[in-house]
């Protein structure tokens, strides 16, 4: 969503880079330009007003006169302010002293309050609450199917005693459905309410009396993130209407400006609590202000990554790749499938590595990756007999026959998976031996002829070009040209001021040594 407006800052700063000191001519136009980003963005003129009077104050004080690089300053001083108009720290649900806590929706129709509800549930229920979702939205055909629906999804209760289609009191539902979930030891309530297509004197009575029924303890306006301008008027009619305590953001994978994600905060005084990104219940987030930001600028989002892949790969699967990275044991196409599975609960390949810092200057390559190579992988590995993919080295000509045709692919697509792997396995090895782990890349310090003849040859050096890992063929490749080591070392390179990543040979990687490059 922010692609336009991150591609516009991107090209202002690279233009202040390399200057020793800014004047204030410098400042001034470069202030001109985020104004003019900030509003094709359809940022509200109220917000880019005070966001470009902060940073001309901030960029004429001291930080930026007395640095030592500038153009880094004020890019740190545009991220600060961006987290600043996004609501500084986020805000967690406030929950009811005595269960259960309910949590209200409201919102225009199509605004995608529904979907919420379902992604809520799932998400409070692994957080170990009991759920019980309300269907109030007894105006708009097939509501209440659609919530009955997303709740069996969810694993969560629908209280939906009404029909729906215009038949029912939402009003009735609502109060009842306190006693319901006291009953069945329900600690929170979701009630999704009926939306318009514009605001209305009836609604807006509808909503307060809902409100007046269940006395929620979140009211939370669901708005459309693709809407634009309209959105954050709406937002300010619910909240002098209805009284809303947060505001959620959907569709944020949507292709529009985004102006309104970054006025909604500014605009309504309400923090914003969540960010929805697809249809699926699982694209669904608390809304960490600082991210997003980072992700505006280019910088990755390394902390929500993390959490994705903590999620994905569970522990009894982290500890068994431990125990054989540990033992010296070896890398099998077995332990490979299960790290592919859980890669693929993580998302789109593209937008995994779009969290990478560095990686928003290859949107245009990230947009070609193709998800479909992890399916074929995963046919081929699953083609093989367990023995097969526990020792690769005994699928000869005809097995290799037999699993190309198993898994609709060529020969030549499982010779270049099993080249690959083999690859896979030796970094695995030589990564053991990185940290002093046994079985990994130990040699004795006795050298031999028979081992320098063949530390002569170059057959054996591995496939590089690959996914990182030395990742099987078949599999996505990396963008052309794509250096890791440009992933850090501060703003340019698309971290936040001040942080480093770690100094790594990345040739160390790719590159395993031989037998008598090691001088012991």
């Amino acid at each position: 969503m922010f692609d336009t407006l991150s591609d516009r800052l991107s090209g202002i700063f690279t233009k202040l880079r390399g200057k020793g000191k800014l004047t204030d001519a410098d400042i001034d136009a470069t202030a001109r330009e985020i104004r003019l980003a900030l509003l094709e963005a359809d940022v509200a003129l109220p917000v880019v007003k005070s966001f470009i009077a902060n940073l001309k104050e901030r960029a004429r004080g001291s930080e930026v006169s007395q640095a030592l690089n500038p153009a880094q300053q004020i890019i740190k001083i545009v991220h600060e302010e961006l987290i600043a108009v996004l609501g500084g720290e986020g805000r967690r649900l406030q929950f009811a002293k005595q269960p259960p806590t309910v949590i209200m929706l409201a919102g225009l129709q199509g605004s995608g309050k529904t979907t919420l509800a379902g992604k809520l549930s799932r998400w409070l229920k692994g957080q170990n609450h009991q759920v019980l979702l309300v269907a109030a939205d007894l105006q708009r055909p097939n509501a209440v199917n659609q919530l009955q629906v997303l709740g069996t999804r969810a694993g969560v209760d629908v209280y939906a005693p009404a029909p729906g289609n215009g038949v029912g009191d939402p009003v009735q539902v609502a109060k009842d459905s306190i006693e319901h979930a006291k009953r069945t030891a329900k600690d929170i309530v979701i009630v999704d309410t009926a939306g318009r297509l514009g605001i209305d004197a009836e609604m807006m009575q509808q909503a307060r009396d809902i409100r007046d029924a269940v006395d929620p303890d979140e009211v939370i306006f669901v708005i459309d993130a693709m809407v634009g301008q309209d959105a954050v008027t709406t937002a300010e009619a619910f909240r002098d209407g209805v009284g809303i305590t947060g505001v959620v953001l959907s569709k944020l994978d949507g292709d529009a400006r985004g102006g309104a994600a970054l006025s909604v905060r500014h605009v309504t005084g309400e923090p914003i609590l969540f960010a929805s990104t697809g249809e699926k219940l699982e694209d669904f987030d608390i809304f960490h202000p600082d991210r997003m930001a980072s992700r505006i600028l280019g910088m990755g989002d390394v902390l929500t990554l993390i959490e994705q892949a903590e999620q994905a790969f569970d522990e009894d699967q982290k500890e068994k790749m431990t125990s054989k990275l540990l033992g010296g044991e070896q890398f099998t196409l077995e332990d490979f499938l299960d790290q592919l599975i859980a890669v693929r609960r993580m998302g789109p390949i593209a937008n995994v590595l779009a969290m990478m810092p560095g990686m928003g200057q290859m949107k245009g390559q990230l947009d070609e990756l193709d998800d479909s190579h992890f399916d074929r992988v995963t046919a081929i590995i699953r083609s093989m007999t367990p023995g097969e993919r526990t020792n690769p080295k005994i699928i000869n000509g005809s097995r290799r026959a037999r699993i190309a045709n198993g898994s609709g692919v060529t020969v030549m697509d499982v010779n270049q998976l099993l080249n690959r792997f083999t690859d896979a396995q030796k970094m695995m090895k030589q990564m053991g031996g990185m940290m002093g782990l046994p079985g990994g890349n130990r040699r004795k310090a006795t050298k031999s002829p028979k081992n320098k003849r063949k530390g002569t040859k170059g057959g054996n050096r591995p496939r590089v070009g690959g996914m990182p890992g030395g990742f099987p063929g078949g599999m996505p490749q990396l963008p052309p040209g794509m250096d890791p080591s440009a992933l850090g070392g501060g703003p340019g390179q698309g971290l936040p001021p001040g942080f480093k990543l770690p100094k790594l040979d990345f040739n160390k990687l790719t590159n395993p040594k031989k037998p008598d490059d090691d001088k012991r």
